[in-house]
């Protein structure tokens, strides 16, 4: 029988809570589930207002694989649920606003995907990104070298970056903008790549170019386009082990010697969040965005 529980006044069905999603580590649906829950103070402020695009894996990294970003099938009707525009035409995406919603999404098994803008203005991008995404034999150990560049050169600017692991390979650059389409944003983030590959030649490259990247980092500009989405801090990812897309302190990065030291599996994050909260909290203050020149 599937279990029935009640999270904030709302009813759901658990479905196989014993399922191993992660071989490697045999963490399951259940954990995965209680993860999500003891991270729910700080992932939630992250995913209000933002449409959710859903990359599902729900057997698992080994199994289907597929993106998403519709409303699935079975929402409940109390799960907020917004239409969204997009160029092929109006769509229907889901909002998670509140614990009951990011339980019921969780138990569908998803990476949480969101937009750098808020369903209230989706002309008005809010926040900027940059993807630092490393081409062997380079590593997050040369990703964190390119962050202190950019993120000196946004101080520059008045804009102030904040980090976190991908969850993957590299390391994600967030800041809080403001008064600036997408596009716009997309234009000074390339801007500043450009930039970065000028000044350190040797690490950086701003072209997806396959055969440009090996031993380079890739200054991905382009997630600042209003159709694109990015990992949502705190995000489980798909990967072998229960890796997690987590906020970082600067002087993590600085200190960065090896792959190890900015590797983060859910049982590392909530120990994190109990003693330091949300690193990425400033992101959320208003008054703290910077304006894009």
């Amino acid at each position: 029988m599937t279990p029935i529980t009640e999270v904030e006044g709302r009813r759901l069905a658990l479905s196989n809570l014993e399922k191993v999603l992660y071989p490697a580590t045999g963490f399951t649906k259940g954990e995965v589930l209680h993860y999500y829950a003891t991270v729910a103070d700080v992932l939630l402020p992250h995913l209000r207002d933002r449409p959710l695009s859903w990359l599902r894996y729900p057997d698992g990294p080994d199994g289907q694989v597929f993106f998403a970003k519709n409303v699935p099938p079975g929402t409940p009707e109390w799960v907020t649920t917004a239409e969204v525009p997009r160029s092929e035409g109006p769509a229907r995406m889901v909002l998670v606003q509140d614990l009951a919603s990011l339980v019921w999404a969780a138990n569908l098994v998803t990476e949480f995907h969101t937009p750098q803008w808020v369903i209230q203005d989706p002309d008005v991008a809010d926040r900027l990104v940059f993807d630092l995404d490393p081409g062997a034999p380079a590593t997050v150990v040369e990703c964190c070298e390119v962050a202190m560049w950019l993120r000196d050169r946004l101080a520059e600017d008045g804009i102030e970056a904040y980090p976190k692991t991908s969850g993957a390979k590299g390391l994600h650059l967030l800041a809080a903008v403001r008064g600036a389409s997408s596009e716009r944003v997309t234009e000074y983030a390339k801007r500043l790549a450009v930039e970065a590959e000028r000044a350190v030649p040797r690490l950086v490259v701003h072209r997806m170019t396959r055969s440009l990247r090996p031993g380079k980092v890739f200054v991905d500009w382009s997630q600042n386009a209003a159709r694109k989405t990015t990992a949502t801090p705190y995000t489980l990812r798909a990967r072998a082990e229960p890796s997690v897309s987590a906020p970082v302190g600067w002087e993590e990065v600085e200190g960065c010697g090896d792959v190890a030291a900015l590797t983060f599996l859910a049982s590392d994050v909530a120990a994190r969040v109990r003693e330091r909260g949300d690193l990425l909290a400033p992101l959320l203050e208003v008054g703290r965005a910077g304006g894009v020149p």
